[in-house]
Protein backbone atom coordinates (compact mmCIF):
# COMPACT_ATOMS: atom_id res chain seq x y z
CA UNK A 1 0.00 0.00 0.00
CA UNK A 2 1.70 3.49 -0.67
CA UNK A 3 1.57 6.44 1.57
CA UNK A 4 1.61 9.87 1.37
CA UNK A 5 2.98 12.33 3.55
CA UNK A 6 1.04 15.32 5.47
CA UNK A 7 1.56 18.65 6.19
CA UNK A 8 1.75 17.99 10.07
CA UNK A 9 4.02 14.91 9.31
CA UNK A 10 1.99 12.39 9.51
CA UNK A 11 1.04 9.74 6.77
CA UNK A 12 -2.62 8.37 5.57
CA UNK A 13 -4.01 5.87 3.07
CA UNK A 14 -3.78 7.72 -0.68
CA UNK A 15 -7.34 5.67 -1.25
CA UNK A 16 -9.57 6.06 1.77
CA UNK A 17 -13.01 5.60 -0.37
CA UNK A 18 -11.57 3.43 -3.12
CA UNK A 19 -14.00 0.56 -1.33
CA UNK A 20 -16.31 2.21 -1.12
CA UNK A 21 -16.31 3.72 -4.82
CA UNK A 22 -16.16 -0.03 -5.86
CA UNK A 23 -19.20 -1.07 -3.68
CA UNK A 24 -20.98 1.48 -5.19
CA UNK A 25 -20.00 1.00 -8.89
CA UNK A 26 -21.16 -2.75 -8.13
CA UNK A 27 -24.49 -1.87 -7.08
CA UNK A 28 -24.95 0.67 -9.86
CA UNK A 29 -23.80 -2.01 -12.40
CA UNK A 30 -26.71 -4.63 -10.71
CA UNK A 31 -29.00 -1.58 -10.93
CA UNK A 32 -28.69 -1.37 -15.11
CA UNK A 33 -28.57 -5.15 -15.37
CA UNK A 34 -32.57 -4.85 -14.18
CA UNK A 35 -32.98 -1.92 -15.81
CA UNK A 36 -31.90 -3.45 -18.77
CA UNK A 37 -34.52 -6.52 -18.84
CA UNK A 38 -37.16 -4.42 -17.35
CA UNK A 39 -36.76 -2.18 -20.13
CA UNK A 40 -36.85 -4.90 -22.74
CA UNK A 41 -39.71 -6.96 -20.89
CA UNK A 42 -41.88 -4.03 -20.94
CA UNK A 43 -41.33 -3.27 -23.94
CA UNK A 44 -42.56 -6.50 -25.24
CA UNK A 45 -45.35 -6.68 -22.88
CA UNK A 46 -46.85 -3.00 -23.07
CA UNK A 47 -45.20 -1.31 -25.59
CA UNK A 48 -42.89 1.98 -25.87
CA UNK A 49 -45.14 3.87 -23.19
CA UNK A 50 -44.53 0.97 -20.77
CA UNK A 51 -40.70 0.33 -21.49
CA UNK A 52 -40.31 4.21 -20.89
CA UNK A 53 -41.95 4.24 -17.71
CA UNK A 54 -39.71 1.34 -16.80
CA UNK A 55 -36.60 3.58 -18.28
CA UNK A 56 -37.84 6.35 -16.07
CA UNK A 57 -38.16 4.20 -13.03
CA UNK A 58 -34.10 3.43 -13.25
CA UNK A 59 -32.82 6.25 -13.76
CA UNK A 60 -34.79 7.07 -10.92
CA UNK A 61 -33.23 4.17 -8.55
CA UNK A 62 -30.17 4.97 -9.72
CA UNK A 63 -30.56 8.84 -8.88
CA UNK A 64 -31.58 7.48 -5.28
CA UNK A 65 -28.38 5.43 -4.82
CA UNK A 66 -26.14 8.41 -5.75
CA UNK A 67 -28.39 10.86 -3.66
CA UNK A 68 -28.07 8.31 -0.54
CA UNK A 69 -23.98 7.87 -0.75
CA UNK A 70 -23.64 11.53 -1.01
CA UNK A 71 -25.70 11.91 2.17
CA UNK A 72 -23.74 9.31 4.39
CA UNK A 73 -20.61 9.69 2.51
CA UNK A 74 -21.04 13.64 2.64
CA UNK A 75 -19.66 14.05 -0.78
CA UNK A 76 -19.48 12.32 -4.23
CA UNK A 77 -16.71 13.99 -6.27
CA UNK A 78 -17.37 11.57 -9.09
CA UNK A 79 -20.65 12.48 -9.30
CA UNK A 80 -19.81 16.17 -8.93
CA UNK A 81 -21.68 16.05 -5.44
CA UNK A 82 -19.24 18.43 -3.35
CA UNK A 83 -21.78 17.89 0.03
CA UNK A 84 -24.97 16.39 2.02
CA UNK A 85 -27.43 18.81 0.69
CA UNK A 86 -26.71 18.20 -3.09
CA UNK A 87 -27.28 14.66 -1.54
CA UNK A 88 -30.85 15.31 -0.22
CA UNK A 89 -31.84 17.41 -3.41
CA UNK A 90 -30.67 14.13 -5.95
CA UNK A 91 -32.31 12.03 -3.57
CA UNK A 92 -35.84 13.82 -3.68
CA UNK A 93 -35.88 14.02 -7.15
CA UNK A 94 -34.89 10.76 -8.16
CA UNK A 95 -37.90 9.35 -5.83
CA UNK A 96 -40.15 11.56 -7.50
CA UNK A 97 -38.74 10.10 -11.28
CA UNK A 98 -38.70 6.58 -9.48
CA UNK A 99 -42.98 7.21 -8.80
CA UNK A 100 -43.70 8.13 -12.40
CA UNK A 101 -41.53 6.06 -13.73
CA UNK A 102 -43.79 2.81 -11.58
CA UNK A 103 -47.31 4.91 -12.65
CA UNK A 104 -45.91 5.11 -16.46
CA UNK A 105 -44.99 1.49 -16.48
CA UNK A 106 -47.94 -0.36 -14.82
CA UNK A 107 -50.95 1.81 -15.93
CA UNK A 108 -50.49 1.34 -20.10
CA UNK A 109 -51.02 -2.49 -19.75
CA UNK A 110 -53.84 -3.57 -21.36
CA UNK A 111 -56.77 -4.99 -19.34
CA UNK A 112 -56.88 -8.21 -20.92
CA UNK A 113 -53.50 -8.95 -20.79
CA UNK A 114 -52.83 -8.05 -17.24
CA UNK A 115 -56.00 -10.66 -16.77
CA UNK A 116 -54.67 -13.31 -18.61
CA UNK A 117 -51.16 -13.05 -17.08
CA UNK A 118 -52.61 -13.09 -13.62
CA UNK A 119 -54.92 -16.30 -14.32
CA UNK A 120 -52.23 -17.88 -16.28
CA UNK A 121 -48.56 -17.58 -15.60
CA UNK A 122 -46.32 -18.54 -18.46
CA UNK A 123 -48.89 -19.37 -20.72
CA UNK A 124 -49.65 -17.66 -24.14
CA UNK A 125 -51.89 -14.52 -23.73
CA UNK A 126 -55.40 -15.70 -24.82
CA UNK A 127 -58.82 -14.14 -25.29
CA UNK A 128 -60.33 -15.75 -22.30
CA UNK A 129 -61.56 -13.82 -19.56
CA UNK A 130 -60.14 -13.72 -16.36
CA UNK A 131 -61.60 -14.18 -12.71
CA UNK A 132 -59.47 -11.34 -10.81
CA UNK A 133 -57.90 -9.36 -12.76
CA UNK A 134 -54.33 -8.81 -11.25
CA UNK A 135 -54.08 -5.04 -11.12
CA UNK A 136 -57.42 -2.50 -11.71
CA UNK A 137 -60.59 -4.76 -11.84
CA UNK A 138 -62.51 -4.22 -15.18
CA UNK A 139 -65.73 -2.90 -15.54
CA UNK A 140 -66.63 -3.57 -19.40
CA UNK A 141 -68.50 -7.07 -19.66
CA UNK A 142 -66.15 -9.65 -20.40
CA UNK A 143 -66.52 -11.61 -23.69
CA UNK A 144 -68.35 -14.85 -24.29
CA UNK A 145 -67.40 -17.62 -27.29
CA UNK A 146 -69.19 -17.28 -30.41
CA UNK A 147 -70.48 -20.69 -29.67
CA UNK A 148 -71.24 -21.24 -26.35
CA UNK A 149 -73.24 -18.23 -26.85
CA UNK A 150 -75.10 -19.80 -29.72
CA UNK A 151 -75.85 -23.07 -27.82
CA UNK A 152 -77.15 -22.24 -25.32
CA UNK A 153 -79.44 -19.13 -26.91
CA UNK A 154 -80.70 -22.25 -28.83
CA UNK A 155 -81.46 -24.53 -25.62
CA UNK A 156 -83.01 -22.23 -24.11
CA UNK A 157 -85.18 -20.80 -27.15
CA UNK A 158 -86.61 -24.24 -27.12
CA UNK A 159 -86.98 -25.21 -23.70
CA UNK A 160 -88.87 -21.86 -23.55
CA UNK A 161 -91.10 -22.53 -26.38
CA UNK A 162 -92.41 -26.12 -24.41
CA UNK A 163 -92.63 -24.50 -21.61
CA UNK A 164 -96.22 -23.15 -22.93
CA UNK A 165 -97.14 -26.39 -24.33
CA UNK A 166 -100.73 -27.08 -23.89
CA UNK A 167 -101.69 -30.70 -23.49
CA UNK A 168 -103.11 -32.69 -26.40
CA UNK A 169 -100.68 -30.13 -28.74
CA UNK A 170 -97.79 -31.54 -30.99
CA UNK A 171 -95.75 -28.62 -28.99
CA UNK A 172 -96.74 -31.21 -25.83
CA UNK A 173 -96.16 -34.02 -27.72
CA UNK A 174 -92.42 -33.12 -28.73
CA UNK A 175 -92.02 -32.42 -25.40
CA UNK A 176 -91.96 -36.52 -24.35
CA UNK A 177 -90.14 -37.79 -27.35
CA UNK A 178 -86.39 -38.83 -26.51
CA UNK A 179 -83.41 -36.89 -28.21
CA UNK A 180 -80.46 -38.55 -29.19
CA UNK A 181 -78.33 -38.72 -32.37
CA UNK A 182 -78.78 -40.48 -35.59
CA UNK A 183 -77.87 -44.26 -35.31
CA UNK A 184 -75.95 -45.66 -38.25
CA UNK A 185 -77.36 -46.15 -41.60
CA UNK A 186 -76.03 -49.39 -42.01
CA UNK A 187 -78.37 -52.29 -43.17
CA UNK A 188 -80.90 -50.29 -44.43
CA UNK A 189 -82.95 -51.15 -47.39
CA UNK A 190 -86.60 -50.32 -48.52
CA UNK A 191 -86.69 -53.88 -48.41
CA UNK A 192 -86.93 -53.90 -44.97
CA UNK A 193 -89.71 -51.78 -44.60
CA UNK A 194 -91.96 -55.17 -46.63
CA UNK A 195 -92.90 -54.86 -50.43
CA UNK A 196 -93.69 -51.46 -51.59
CA UNK A 197 -97.53 -50.63 -51.04
CA UNK A 198 -98.88 -53.29 -49.87
CA UNK A 199 -102.39 -54.19 -49.07
CA UNK A 200 -102.11 -54.11 -45.36
CA UNK A 201 -105.94 -53.18 -44.16
CA UNK A 202 -107.08 -56.03 -46.32
CA UNK A 203 -110.04 -53.85 -47.87
CA UNK A 204 -109.11 -55.44 -51.22
CA UNK A 205 -106.91 -51.91 -52.40
CA UNK A 206 -103.27 -51.38 -52.05
CA UNK A 207 -101.87 -48.54 -50.15
CA UNK A 208 -100.49 -46.21 -52.69
CA UNK A 209 -104.28 -46.24 -54.26
CA UNK A 210 -105.70 -46.02 -50.85
CA UNK A 211 -103.63 -42.21 -50.67
CA UNK A 212 -104.96 -41.38 -53.75
CA UNK A 213 -108.32 -41.96 -53.26
CA UNK A 214 -108.21 -40.24 -49.70
CA UNK A 215 -106.21 -37.11 -50.93
CA UNK A 216 -107.49 -36.93 -54.68
CA UNK A 217 -110.43 -34.70 -55.84
CA UNK A 218 -112.85 -35.22 -59.10
CA UNK A 219 -111.39 -39.16 -59.44
CA UNK A 220 -111.96 -41.72 -61.82
CA UNK A 221 -111.23 -45.23 -61.73
CA UNK A 222 -109.95 -47.92 -63.86
CA UNK A 223 -112.60 -50.61 -61.49
CA UNK A 224 -115.94 -50.39 -60.45
CA UNK A 225 -115.01 -50.87 -56.90
CA UNK A 226 -113.52 -47.63 -57.33
CA UNK A 227 -109.72 -48.52 -56.19
CA UNK A 228 -107.20 -47.94 -58.80
CA UNK A 229 -107.51 -44.08 -59.60
CA UNK A 230 -106.68 -43.21 -63.35
CA UNK A 231 -107.55 -39.75 -62.78
CA UNK A 232 -107.72 -37.03 -59.96
CA UNK A 233 -106.84 -33.32 -58.97
CA UNK A 234 -104.10 -32.36 -56.21
CA UNK A 235 -104.30 -29.68 -54.16
CA UNK A 236 -100.75 -30.46 -53.32
CA UNK A 237 -99.89 -29.82 -49.46
CA UNK A 238 -96.12 -28.93 -50.10
CA UNK A 239 -95.70 -26.20 -52.80
CA UNK A 240 -99.49 -25.00 -53.01
CA UNK A 241 -99.91 -25.57 -56.29
CA UNK A 242 -103.13 -27.62 -58.29
CA UNK A 243 -101.91 -30.75 -59.78
CA UNK A 244 -103.63 -33.07 -61.87
CA UNK A 245 -103.18 -37.01 -62.17
CA UNK A 246 -102.97 -39.27 -64.58
CA UNK A 247 -102.55 -42.56 -64.69
CA UNK A 248 -99.89 -43.66 -66.72
CA UNK A 249 -95.85 -45.19 -67.01
CA UNK A 250 -94.91 -41.45 -67.65
CA UNK A 251 -97.18 -39.65 -65.80
CA UNK A 252 -98.10 -41.49 -62.45
CA UNK A 253 -94.86 -40.07 -60.61
CA UNK A 254 -95.88 -36.38 -61.15
CA UNK A 255 -98.11 -37.61 -57.71
CA UNK A 256 -95.84 -39.40 -55.17
CA UNK A 257 -97.15 -41.13 -52.02
CA UNK A 258 -94.60 -39.25 -49.29
CA UNK A 259 -93.75 -41.02 -45.66
CA UNK A 260 -94.13 -37.87 -43.83
CA UNK A 261 -90.96 -39.83 -41.73
CA UNK A 262 -88.91 -40.85 -44.14
CA UNK A 263 -88.16 -44.70 -43.86
CA UNK A 264 -84.36 -43.86 -43.75
CA UNK A 265 -84.79 -41.30 -40.91
CA UNK A 266 -87.07 -43.94 -38.93
CA UNK A 267 -83.99 -46.44 -39.52
CA UNK A 268 -81.92 -44.25 -37.66
CA UNK A 269 -83.50 -43.51 -34.95
CA UNK A 270 -85.47 -46.44 -33.44
CA UNK A 271 -86.77 -48.67 -36.65
CA UNK A 272 -83.75 -51.07 -36.78
CA UNK A 273 -84.62 -52.56 -33.87
CA UNK A 274 -88.30 -53.54 -34.92
CA UNK A 275 -89.50 -56.95 -36.00
CA UNK A 276 -90.47 -57.49 -40.18
CA UNK A 277 -93.95 -56.99 -39.24
CA UNK A 278 -93.72 -53.42 -37.23
CA UNK A 279 -91.80 -51.77 -40.13
CA UNK A 280 -94.93 -53.14 -42.55
CA UNK A 281 -97.09 -51.40 -40.75
CA UNK A 282 -95.41 -48.29 -40.20
CA UNK A 283 -94.31 -47.90 -44.28
CA UNK A 284 -98.49 -48.31 -44.60
CA UNK A 285 -99.45 -46.29 -42.24
CA UNK A 286 -102.16 -43.41 -43.20
CA UNK A 287 -101.10 -41.45 -40.26
CA UNK A 288 -97.70 -40.64 -41.88
CA UNK A 289 -98.51 -40.53 -45.68
CA UNK A 290 -99.17 -37.66 -48.18
CA UNK A 291 -99.84 -37.33 -51.43
CA UNK A 292 -97.79 -35.20 -53.11
CA UNK A 293 -95.88 -33.14 -55.80
CA UNK A 294 -93.31 -35.81 -57.02
CA UNK A 295 -90.16 -33.25 -57.74
CA UNK A 296 -90.62 -31.92 -53.85
CA UNK A 297 -90.46 -35.56 -52.64
CA UNK A 298 -87.78 -36.42 -53.97
CA UNK A 299 -86.04 -33.17 -52.69
CA UNK A 300 -86.67 -34.32 -49.50
CA UNK A 301 -85.44 -37.52 -49.80
CA UNK A 302 -85.09 -38.73 -46.05
CA UNK A 303 -84.31 -35.52 -44.63
CA UNK A 304 -85.85 -34.48 -41.26
CA UNK A 305 -87.31 -30.98 -39.72
CA UNK A 306 -83.78 -29.78 -39.51
CA UNK A 307 -82.88 -30.12 -43.24
CA UNK A 308 -85.64 -29.96 -45.46
CA UNK A 309 -89.48 -28.33 -44.86
CA UNK A 310 -92.25 -27.76 -47.38
CA UNK A 311 -91.66 -24.82 -49.25
CA UNK A 312 -95.44 -23.80 -48.59
CA UNK A 313 -94.98 -22.02 -45.26
CA UNK A 314 -98.73 -22.57 -44.44
CA UNK A 315 -98.17 -26.11 -44.91
CA UNK A 316 -95.22 -26.25 -42.07
CA UNK A 317 -97.50 -26.57 -38.62
CA UNK A 318 -99.04 -29.61 -40.16
CA UNK A 319 -96.23 -31.07 -41.31
CA UNK A 320 -94.21 -31.08 -38.04
CA UNK A 321 -96.72 -31.79 -36.53
CA UNK A 322 -97.47 -35.03 -38.10
CA UNK A 323 -93.76 -35.96 -37.67
CA UNK A 324 -94.43 -35.87 -33.84
CA UNK A 325 -97.61 -37.87 -34.21
CA UNK A 326 -95.73 -40.51 -36.28
CA UNK A 327 -92.61 -40.90 -34.33
CA UNK A 328 -95.21 -40.55 -30.69
CA UNK A 329 -96.59 -43.57 -31.73
CA UNK A 330 -93.76 -45.93 -32.79
CA UNK A 331 -91.60 -44.65 -29.97
CA UNK A 332 -88.46 -43.02 -32.61
CA UNK A 333 -86.57 -40.78 -31.29
CA UNK A 334 -85.52 -36.92 -32.39
CA UNK A 335 -81.99 -35.64 -32.93
CA UNK A 336 -81.67 -32.10 -31.23
CA UNK A 337 -81.10 -30.00 -34.53
CA UNK A 338 -84.42 -31.99 -35.36
CA UNK A 339 -86.22 -31.17 -31.94
CA UNK A 340 -84.88 -27.51 -32.37
CA UNK A 341 -86.02 -27.09 -35.46
CA UNK A 342 -89.82 -28.72 -35.00
CA UNK A 343 -90.45 -26.40 -31.80
CA UNK A 344 -89.15 -23.61 -33.88
CA UNK A 345 -92.03 -24.08 -36.65
CA UNK A 346 -94.31 -25.26 -33.57
CA UNK A 347 -93.97 -22.16 -31.84
CA UNK A 348 -95.48 -20.15 -34.42
CA UNK A 349 -98.89 -22.43 -34.24
CA UNK A 350 -98.37 -23.36 -30.62
CA UNK A 351 -101.91 -24.78 -30.11
CA UNK A 352 -101.17 -27.20 -33.38
CA UNK A 353 -103.34 -30.27 -32.45
CA UNK A 354 -101.56 -33.90 -32.90
CA UNK A 355 -102.57 -35.30 -35.88
CA UNK A 356 -104.39 -38.61 -35.20
CA UNK A 357 -104.41 -41.74 -37.02
CA UNK A 358 -107.72 -42.46 -39.31
CA UNK A 359 -108.58 -45.99 -41.68
CA UNK A 360 -108.62 -45.71 -45.22
CA UNK A 361 -112.28 -45.29 -46.14
CA UNK A 362 -113.92 -48.59 -47.87
CA UNK A 363 -113.99 -49.40 -51.20
CA UNK A 364 -117.30 -49.14 -52.74
CA UNK A 365 -119.37 -52.52 -53.56
CA UNK A 366 -119.95 -53.22 -57.43
CA UNK A 367 -123.97 -53.06 -58.09
CA UNK A 368 -125.16 -55.89 -59.15
CA UNK A 369 -126.66 -55.82 -62.56
CA UNK A 370 -130.63 -56.61 -62.42
CA UNK A 371 -131.76 -59.11 -65.37
CA UNK A 372 -133.36 -57.94 -68.08
CA UNK A 373 -136.43 -60.50 -68.73
CA UNK A 374 -136.36 -61.71 -72.25
CA UNK A 375 -140.08 -60.41 -73.60
CA UNK A 376 -142.73 -63.86 -74.28
CA UNK A 377 -143.80 -64.09 -77.74
CA UNK A 378 -147.27 -66.03 -77.35
CA UNK A 379 -148.17 -67.68 -80.43
CA UNK A 380 -152.29 -67.19 -81.55
CA UNK A 381 -153.95 -70.80 -80.76
CA UNK A 382 -155.99 -72.36 -83.45
CA UNK A 383 -159.53 -71.27 -83.49
CA UNK A 384 -160.85 -74.70 -84.03
CA UNK A 385 -157.99 -76.77 -81.48
CA UNK A 386 -158.03 -76.69 -77.68
CA UNK A 387 -155.62 -74.72 -75.75
CA UNK A 388 -152.32 -75.74 -75.85
CA UNK A 389 -150.62 -76.50 -71.94
CA UNK A 390 -148.92 -73.61 -71.13
CA UNK A 391 -145.39 -73.46 -71.96
CA UNK A 392 -142.18 -73.68 -69.50
CA UNK A 393 -140.91 -70.21 -68.21
CA UNK A 394 -137.33 -69.72 -70.78
CA UNK A 395 -134.36 -70.14 -68.62
CA UNK A 396 -131.49 -67.44 -68.09
CA UNK A 397 -129.06 -67.88 -70.63
CA UNK A 398 -125.88 -65.50 -70.89
CA UNK A 399 -127.42 -62.87 -72.42
CA UNK A 400 -129.18 -61.75 -68.56
CA UNK A 401 -125.73 -61.03 -67.62
CA UNK A 402 -123.39 -58.12 -69.00
CA UNK A 403 -121.06 -59.54 -71.58
CA UNK A 404 -117.71 -60.03 -70.56
CA UNK A 405 -118.44 -61.01 -66.68
CA UNK A 406 -117.15 -64.56 -65.92
CA UNK A 407 -117.92 -65.24 -62.09
CA UNK A 408 -120.24 -63.41 -59.49
CA UNK A 409 -118.66 -62.87 -56.26
CA UNK A 410 -119.77 -63.81 -52.79
CA UNK A 411 -120.03 -60.35 -52.43
CA UNK A 412 -121.96 -59.47 -55.30
CA UNK A 413 -119.69 -58.21 -57.44
CA UNK A 414 -119.04 -59.32 -60.94
CA UNK A 415 -115.68 -60.17 -62.28
CA UNK A 416 -114.26 -59.95 -65.37
CA UNK A 417 -111.49 -62.03 -65.15
CA UNK A 418 -110.55 -63.83 -68.10
CA UNK A 419 -108.81 -66.62 -66.15
CA UNK A 420 -110.57 -68.39 -62.87
CA UNK A 421 -107.30 -68.70 -61.35
CA UNK A 422 -107.22 -65.72 -58.50
CA UNK A 423 -111.14 -64.56 -59.61
CA UNK A 424 -112.63 -62.54 -56.88
CA UNK A 425 -109.42 -63.47 -54.59
CA UNK A 426 -110.52 -59.86 -52.82
CA UNK A 427 -114.38 -60.40 -52.75
CA UNK A 428 -114.28 -63.62 -50.60
CA UNK A 429 -114.07 -66.12 -53.47
CA UNK A 430 -116.69 -67.36 -56.19
CA UNK A 431 -119.84 -67.54 -55.62
CA UNK A 432 -121.25 -68.25 -59.40
CA UNK A 433 -119.17 -69.17 -62.55
CA UNK A 434 -121.17 -67.56 -65.33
Amino acid sequence: MSWESMGNGSRTPARRSTGKTVALAACLGLAALVALVGVVSSFVVGGAASAAGSLLAVVGLTGLLVGLFTVVVGHFRTAGLAGRRAGAVLTVLSLVALSGGGALAGGDAPADTVATAATTPGATPTTTPAATPARTPVTTPDPVPTTTTTTTTRTSTTDAILATAAPGTALAALDTLDVKGRAPKTGYSRDAFGAAWTDTDQNGCYTRNDVLNRDLTARSWTDAVHCTVSAGALADPYSGDAIAFTRGGSTSSAVQVDHVVALSNAWQTGAQSWDAATRTAFANDPLGLLAVDGPLNEQKGDGDAATWLPPNTAFRCDYVARQVAVKAAYGLWVTPPERDAIARVLGTCPGEPLPVRSAFAALVAAPVPVPVPRPVVVAPAPATSAPAPAADAPAETSADVPAGASAVCRDGTLSYSAHRRGTCSHHGGVDTWL
